[in-house]
């Protein structure tokens, strides 16, 4: 029994000076860069050895898309019209003919097979596998050696990484609750919202060490300021973690219990982040209501929010809602791309519990993501809210290198409403009828 107390201490001792004391300001000993180098060689190591098996027997490489059918870039009028192009003109009537319902029938079917929104909603497949079996669909025994290698990351992935992560989680949680909750007890001065900030980026730097994290960020003199509302990308909740490491934000979120509840409470003690309860989330003026209080108040932090309202997989940008954009302040795009070499960040809220979400991330390899600072944004004049939030994610796709779409995240529960399936019929009865009508008024 003392054995297993002292081997514990160690075990603490060993945790808090060499990796959570200098996690908390900022600065490495250089034990996660000698991770990561290593890592990667094994990565590559892996890549290769599969490129050469796959050589040896003649096998074609999946692509790493995961959409099962591969589409040429360019809208449907312009398919079509090249179509037409091709055969000769009726001699009766427009350019419709009866074998344009093929055109369509076989763009209804490779939309139900492989439609773009369900396919963000699924973990990417990679293009070599990274040792890890739950990111890659195709697993299959390759050869002894990578076999073997396989089998050690498990050990070292769950008996020696796993274990440091959770204690670095539990302290850093720890020390957010009780240090927010001893700052709250602090008169309302300036050295109040200092602490406040110190407490809040340190503990998330502790997170963020607990998920093995290498985060890059760039152009950090575009980072969002006081009064300001910050928006990104949703991949995962930890993407909070992610940015939090960077700089202090005042949260926006509906109301939780148990220890989701105890967190929040003790972290609106020192900060005015902005919580609701289940039945204000549906009042949309007392919401924007409470945002504008907010950001009307420049001594105040940056609101963080996700306009996606769902997390994607990390291949695209899915429709801003448009609530964040109505309050008439500065916008401050932030996109963020992760590795998925390393491990696969995106949350299934369908799939996965956030426990069980957790624990997949701290038996992966490492977090590595980009995290991109774009300049502050602006509505223009005569631009209304959904024009501003459909500029702001398209800045941020093409900073992230991610897809731009159209489609509502929220497709991802509810189905398609029947206004947006009449514009798509009337879209295509555009198409198929427009010849016809100018052919007609001629």
């Amino acid at each position: 029994m003392q054995l297993t107390l002292w081997a514990l201490k160690i075990w603490l001792y060993l945790v808090i000076i060499l990796i959570m004391i200098p996690s908390m300001f900022g600065f490495s000993l250089g034990i996660s860069e000698i991770y990561m180098t290593i890592l990667v060689k094994t990565l590559e190591w892996a890549t290769l050895n599969i490129q050469k098996a796959n050589s040896d027997e003649g096998t074609l490489k999946p692509s790493s898309s995961n959409g099962l059918i591969q589409r040429e870039n360019g809208s449907m009028e312009k398919e079509l019209e090249e179509l037409r192009r091709s055969r000769p003109k009726p001699p009766v009537g427009g350019d419709f003919t009866l074998s344009d319902c093929f055109y369509f029938t076989r763009q209804g079917i490779e939309s139900i097979v492989d439609d773009e929104v369900t396919q963000r909603f699924t973990s990417e497949e990679l293009v070599s596998w990274n040792l890890l079996t739950r990111t890659n669909n195709d697993f299959q025994y390759i050869s002894l050696k990578l076999t073997l290698v396989y089998g050690l990351g498990i050990i070292v992935r769950y008996c020696i990484l796993a274990p440091l992560r959770i204690t670095l989680t539990i302290i850093g949680v720890s020390w957010l609750v009780i240090g927010t909750s001893a700052v709250g007890l602090l008169p309302n001065w300036r050295i109040k919202f200092w602490l406040s900030e110190l407490v809040h980026v340190m503990c998330y730097r502790i997170c963020a060490r607990g998920l093995s994290a290498t985060i890059r960020y760039h152009n950090r003199e575009n980072k969002p300021k006081k009064g300001g509302i910050c928006v990104a990308n949703h991949t995962s909740p930890i993407d909070i973690v992610i940015l939090c490491t960077d700089g202090c934000y005042a949260m926006v979120g509906q109301v939780h219990g148990g220890l989701m509840g105890i967190i929040q409470r003790a972290m609106v003690r020192s900060c005015p982040h902005v919580w609701f309860e289940r039945s204000e989330m549906k009042d949309r003026h007392l919401v924007t209501k409470r945002l504008k209080d907010h950001v009307n108040d420049k001594k105040k932090l940056p609101i963080l929010i996700f306009p996606e309202g769902t997390c994607i997989n990390n291949t695209s940008v899915m429709m801003f809602k448009k609530g964040s954009f109505e309050i008439g302040t500065t916008i401050y795009p932030v996109a963020i791309k992760y590795d998925p070499k390393f491990g696969d960040a995106f949350w299934n809220s369908s799939k996965h519990s956030m426990v069980s979400y957790l624990l997949r991330m701290m038996t992966s390899w490492a977090l590595v993501c980009n995290v991109w600072y774009l300049p502050a944004m602006h509505q223009q004049e005569g631009e209304d809210a959904v024009q501003f939030a459909n500029r702001v994610k398209s800045a941020i796709a093409h900073q992230g290198g991610l897809v731009d779409l159209q489609w509502d995240g929220g497709l991802k529960r509810a189905k398609v409403k029947e206004t947006f399936k009449e514009q798509q019929q009337k879209k295509y009865s555009n198409m198929v009828v427009r010849d016809d009508s100018s052919s007609n008024s001629d």
